[in-house]
């Protein structure tokens, strides 16, 4: 217990960070999510099942907004000052993403000002700080650009941290897509830059220990779970059919199904989605005509009555693109559907024991209040990428404090 090394998950969403960070070995102390859907993944999964974290007794086990925590447990937040080594998580990413409209006035974005007002509260030793590649990206507007990422920098810095940040493509490390992030990391008394040195450095060790090559195939992270495999009414949703497990065909399977019972099983939250015949349709055209792994729009013409913005047919050799919250921008690479949300997971480096609750998707006004399962994989850090960050720091703070 002496040598525990505590963390706070903000932002935490369904829990990705916090889940490398448990493979990790570090221990949590509370996580907060304002969602109420996405909080109650995070809470099946690693309060009930796995007990990671030392809850604080003056802290409902439940979804809070940050700044409801901030005005309401200011005190509490200034006595965990020296007890808690690490601040994980970044604001939510939706006003920043390049893919979105990226609009300067998104309420989401003056979340980053609550977040520099729960660190110089809780003023931890070390800060990992993720969000989309886009908050490097000026907003313009009449008062000139607005830099989010260098706001951020400089605050810290104020609070007497040394701060460095990356792009950091996580296919480089496992993960089976090509998903670029803003990845910062602040510490007080060591580098950051050491941080990062030995995240590259250890990728390929790393890698081999867990039986994965560095660079995943999506064949390789979801051929298991093919609708060729056979199918079962699905056990959460009346109407719908679900995959069972086929035999695992690569490492990264393998590790992905470790610690659970799969014969004959069906995977959790792997419901395939009802289409309709015309869009079975389409999607047969897409595997027949559209370049693999590539985005194509309506505008390419490349198939007819293609109503969606843009639809990529997986490449099963390569990784996939980022994965987002809308779940028909990928069509399986051989199957003509769509995917999906354990096969999303996959894709984001989920372990298949890490279920997820709520709705499988929302619409209309519905979405404002609901985090859906497609939803909360979209968003989330994938653990496979956190849990080498986790150890990264480790090694880092396991070293001779620099003088």
């Amino acid at each position: 217990m002496a040598n525990e090394k505590l963390y706070i998950d903000i932002f935490a969403g369904c829990g990705g960070l916090s889940t490398g960070l448990l493979n990790a070995g570090w221990t949590g102390l509370f996580a907060i999510e304002k969602n109420a859907d996405a909080f109650a993944t995070l809470k099946y999964n690693l309060i009930d099942n796995k007990e990671h974290f030392r809850w604080p007794k003056w802290l409902p086990v439940k979804e809070c907004d940050i700044n409801v925590l901030l005005k309401d447990h200011m005190d509490d937040l200034m006595a965990l000052r020296g007890k808690v080594t690490l601040v994980a998580g970044g604001p939510p990413c939706q006003g920043f993403s390049m893919a979105g409209k990226r609009d300067k006035n998104d309420q989401r974005n003056k979340l980053v000002k609550s977040y520099i007002k729960f660190i110089k509260l809780v003023l931890p030793q070390v800060i990992i700080f993720e969000n989309v590649h886009g908050f490097t990206v000026n907003f313009k507007g009449k008062k000139g650009t607005k830099q989010y990422s260098s706001y951020v920098e400089r605050a810290l810095r104020r609070l007497g941290y040394k701060t460095m940040h990356q792009i950091v493509d996580m296919s480089e490390y496992g993960v089976p897509q090509n998903r670029k992030r803003f990845i910062l990391v602040a510490m007080r008394d060591y580098f950051p830059k050491d941080v990062f040195e030995t995240l590259a450095r250890n990728k390929d060790a790393f890698c081999l220990s867990k039986g994965i090559s560095c660079t995943t195939s999506i064949k390789d992270a979801i051929s298991d779970l093919e609708q060729a495999n056979g199918s079962m009414p699905s056990p959460d949703t009346k109407g719908f059919m679900a995959g069972t497990y086929g035999p695992e065909q690569s490492g990264y399977q393998r590790l992905m199904r470790s610690g659970i019972e799969t014969t004959g099983l069906i995977a959790d939250s792997h419901r395939f989605v009802n289409h309709r015949k015309n869009t079975i349709k389409l999607h047969k055209e897409l595997l027949e005509k559209a370049p693999v792994g590539k985005r194509i729009t309506p505008s390419d013409n490349i198939v007819e009555n293609l109503n969606r913005r843009g639809v990529t047919v997986l490449d099963a050799n390569a990784q996939a693109p980022t994965v987002t919250s809308i779940p028909d921008e990928l069509v399986h690479y051989k199957e003509p559907r769509i995917l999906t949300v354990r096969e999303h997971a996959r894709i984001q480096s989920f372990p298949d024991w890490f279920e997820f609750k709520g709705q499988y998707t929302s619409g209309g006004k519905r979405r404002k209040q609901e985090v859906p399962r497609y939803t909360q994989v979209g968003n989330a850090v994938p653990p496979l990428f956190a849990e080498q960050v986790g150890l990264a720091i480790l090694e880092v703070l396991s070293h001779e404090q620099p003088k």
